[in-house]
């Protein structure tokens, strides 16, 4: 349960009144007061400030949320929405990459493969999991374990959770484009139903190569993007200050992104984003990870690969060369 979380700087007015609900508990526990009325008062107005905060964050601000370093990552919503999880490591060609988790559970009893990016919460973890940014080796491992749930026709399910992939010189060499290119098609063709949850950063391609599903969620403060706000900004204005600009004119948000049709479905997070309850997130991601595979479930291989073609095709608007 996250209960100590850092502050951004819109949150600083929803921290003031935390501050005050603490200090009135620790009086009434140190001299005996009664200051419950006191305490309900405060607790109601931090749920009305922690709703209409939340309600009317700009896009770059939903940015900094979903890179809240408190933000539940993939392993923490394998303990808290899956059951009997077995991880599976390795490429079978070169390593096992930490940036990358993926393996066998059960969703609301039922067994699923789980797949997803991996941040750390510290940096001797952010180095052993090269801070959620995948080498090729990481994405071929997820191409295996999608090999397996398609072999089983068990349902894949992925959480994306990544800056981007990881552009090092020695993860090129290896063969980094092609991994994901490999990715894309074969996730095209599997035979077996998918869900694809942003819960953080969805960053290009190291995002996309676990994320064509026949399903595509979003938490409420995730973005999906092509680039970052800030290096969309230093591409076109020569400078990354200008991010809030990027951030806005790309749509990178989960509202945006659904009136564009790019993904399925919104999953509301809890006042105060998902950094401040995990547990009501998991709750949330839960129900509609179930809704959604339990649907997916009742189509043959052949009407899955059939609609997941039609949902791609349809995605944007194609005009002629003039």
């Amino acid at each position: 349960m996250a209960t100590q979380v850092a502050h951004l700087d819109f949150e600083r007015a929803i921290a003031d009144v935390e501050e005050q609900i603490n200090a009135l508990r620790t009086l009434a526990r140190e001299r005996g007061l009664d200051v419950s009325s006191e305490v309900v008062a405060l607790e109601r107005k931090l749920d009305d400030l922690k709703q209409d905060t939340f309600a009317n964050l700009s896009p770059i601000e939903r940015v900094q949320v979903a890179r809240h370093p408190k933000r539940p990552y993939s392993m923490d919503y394998l303990e808290m929405v899956f059951t009997d999880f077995v991880e599976l490591h390795g490429d079978r060609q070169y390593r096992d990459d930490e940036a990358i988790v993926g393996g066998w559970a059960r969703l609301d009893g039922e067994p699923v493969m789980v797949i997803g990016h991996q941040k750390g919460r510290d940096m001797k973890e952010n180095v052993l999991r090269n801070f959620g940014m995948p080498h090729p080796e990481g994405y071929r491992k997820a191409l295996r374990l999608m090999k397996l749930a398609d072999k089983f026709h068990r349902p894949l399910i992925t959480l994306i959770d990544t800056m981007g992939a990881y552009p090092g010189l020695g993860a090129e060499e290896r063969g980094q484009g092609e991994a994901i290119a490999r990715n894309l098609r074969e996730m095209a063709a599997l035979g077996t139903p998918s869900v694809a949850v942003v819960i953080g950063e969805g960053g290009s391609g190291g995002a996309l190569a676990i994320g064509v599903a026949d399903r595509v969620l979003m938490l409420e403060n995730s973005i999906y993007s092509v680039i970052s706000p800030e290096g969309c900004a230093a591409i076109l204005w020569k400078d990354a200050a200008h991010r809030d600009k990027a951030a806005q004119a790309m749509k990178i948000t989960a509202g945006d992104l659904k009136g564009l049709g790019v993904i399925d479905e919104v999953i509301t997070e809890p006042a105060g984003g998902a950094h401040g309850n995990w547990e009501e997130t998991a709750a949330a991601l839960k129900e509609a990870l179930v809704r959604h595979v339990g649907e997916l479930r009742l189509l043959s291989r052949d009407a899955l690969r059939r609609a997941r073609w039609d949902k791609y095709m349809g995605m944007g608007q194609v005009r002629a060369a003039r």
